[in-house]
């Protein structure tokens, strides 16, 4: 219960901010200390946080003490806690210091920059960071604005994309009319993420005319180009048109990589829009050995990556370029006379408000510019390649039993795997439990997909704090449920659960001897 008020509550007084600031930034220390601790899914009951607090807001102001032990009591049980580093779910949300940093300056200077006037430093810090990192991806001069291109940092992917669509549709329908909307098509395929048919949708392109391509094992769940050629020559042929195609690069299912440059081909003879959404493993393309995935990007129109996944960048945070910010500034801009000023006049300056769909817009750019600067590119580097081997020692294990199977390639740090059924089995429903099984234990998080028609287990490697030793210990754990499923018919190819337990808990053994052991004693 709030205690009695007589407006003396001091909204924003620097001595009480540097305190209770304080306070907050002790609780997160602590909670970070103690986050593998957690169950990493939440445990609790749909609904049950009205049974903890009060139907009505607090009439008197309560004290940040009271806050954060209903924080700590109520909030972080119903937390799925993706900073765990036993958290390998979906793709990862990366924290660092840096960025947390980063955020708070974000946070504390709340400036709202929707145009240059509105705070020309946080335009102009924008643009440069845009920059930088298109330099580290080397992308072509077209995409940065020292070459006529440019960037801009929205809240997600689905924003990047939707704005990508609006633009590419003005396009085409200013030399046409707009009555023609209904036959504007777009095209993705089977592995790319539903936010491409969610941005469809919201600029008003036909349901019917999403093509959604097969995609097979036999070309790694990629794109076809040849697949993509029919699929436009047949929509030309009954009279529709070609608009907007997205290529990946790190499929959320199972991390495929669409070919860019045979694709770019093909859309280039239909003036499609190419969109490449590289949400995920963007980030990896600063490492040399990875950038060859993004080769024929010189094709695409717009490319997109999350810093906020994989490159130590806190929620939210996502890069885009564009070769041509005209197409942009003509499809999403509105000239109200509030906002009309000398710079904007002057064409001169970049008004951001004109490059996504809100007016506001916080100032991410200084939260990407700390993470740069205070790790460097060579850190940021090592951060995936490390990510990237425990990926592979994952991979290791996985075909170090015969009773698993890796499903598709791995490429990045996502390893795809399943318990492999009976023959008279899909294995969907051996895989689910296997999977259910693990969560529930509380140890881990993982996340599932279907590919080419098969139940696989998605075990994406990035979180900023897991170690060797947590893999390791994921795979102890996944070994350990999966013994419980399985009737093993010999003790010499597939261990024994007291074999496995007597592994998991030796007390002189560190969990990397302990893999070790493991496998010398089922080999």
């Amino acid at each position: 219960m709030g205690s009695l008020s007589f407006n003396t509550f001091s909204h924003l007084d620097p001595q009480n901010f540097s305190e209770e600031s304080k306070m907050v930034v002790d609780f997160i220390t602590e909670y970070y200390k103690n986050v593998d601790k957690y169950p990493v899914q939440s445990q609790v009951d749909p609904g049950y946080l009205m049974h903890n607090f009060p139907a009505t807001a607090p009439y008197y102001p309560e004290s940040l003490e009271t806050i954060l032990k209903d924080v700590s009591d109520c909030i972080i049980p119903g937390l799925t806690h993706w900073q765990s580093p036993n958290f390998f779910g979906f793709f990862q949300a990366n924290a660092s210091t840096a960025g947390f940093l980063g955020e708070m300056l974000c946070t504390g200077l709340n400036v709202v920059g929707f145009n240059w006037i509105a705070s020309s430093a946080a335009t102009e810090l924008e643009s440069i960071v845009m920059d930088w990192i298109g330099k580290m991806l080397k992308l072509p001069l077209s995409f940065l604005f020292s070459g006529g291109g440019g960037g801009v940092l929205h809240g997600s992917t689905c924003e990047a994309i939707i704005c990508c669509l609006a633009a590419a549709r003005d396009k085409v329908l200013k030399n046409i009319s707009h009555e023609q909307i209904t036959k504007l098509v777009v095209y993705g395929t089977d592995q790319t993420h539903a936010t491409l048919q969610k941005a469809s949708k919201l600029v008003c392109i036909p349901t019917s005319n999403f093509r959604s391509l097969p995609t097979s094992f036999s070309n790694d769940f990629a794109l076809s180009a040849d697949e993509l050629r029919s699929a436009m020559e047949e929509d030309v042929e009954a009279g529709l048109i070609p608009l907007f195609l997205c290529a990946t690069v790190g499929t959320t299912a199972s991390g495929a990589v669409d070919p860019l440059h045979a694709l770019g081909h093909v859309a280039k003879d239909f003036q499609v829009w190419v969109h490449v959404d590289a949400a995920y493993a963007g980030s990896a393309c600063i490492c040399p050995e990875f950038r060859h995935y993004l080769n024929g990007v010189e094709l695409a129109d717009s490319i997109s990556m999350n810093p906020h996944k994989w490159f130590l960048t806190n929620m939210d945070c996502c890069c885009l370029w564009i070769k041509e910010p005209k197409q942009f500034v003509e499809s999403l801009s509105t000239s109200p006379e509030i906002l009309k000023n000398n710079p904007s006049e002057s064409k001169k300056v970049i008004d951001y408000k004109d490059w996504q769909i809100s007016l506001s817009r916080r100032f991410r750019a200084i939260k990407l510019w700390v993470v740069i600067r205070r790790h460097g590119v060579d850190n940021l580097m090592f951060h995936i390649r490390s990510d990237v081997n425990m990926a592979k020692r994952f991979e290791a294990h996985v075909a170090q039993d015969p009773r698993f199977e890796v499903v598709v390639p791995r490429r990045f740090a996502l390893v795809c795997f399943r318990l492999r059924p009976k023959q008279e089995e899909d294995g969907t429903e051996l895989n689910s439990r296997l999977l259910m099984a693990v969560n529930g234990s509380g140890r881990a998080f993982m996340t599932h997909a279907v590919v080419g028609r098969i139940y696989i287990i998605r075990c994406a490697i990035g979180s900023t704090m897991t170690e060797t030793r947590h893999v390791d210990s994921l795979w102890m754990l996944i070994q350990e449920k999966a013994q419980l499923l399985v009737h093993v018919e010999k003790k010499d190819t597939q261990p024994e659960i007291h074999e496995v337990t007597a592994a998991v808990h030796a007390e002189d053994d560190t969990p990397e001897e302990q893999i070790i052991i493991y496998h010398e004693e089922n080999a």
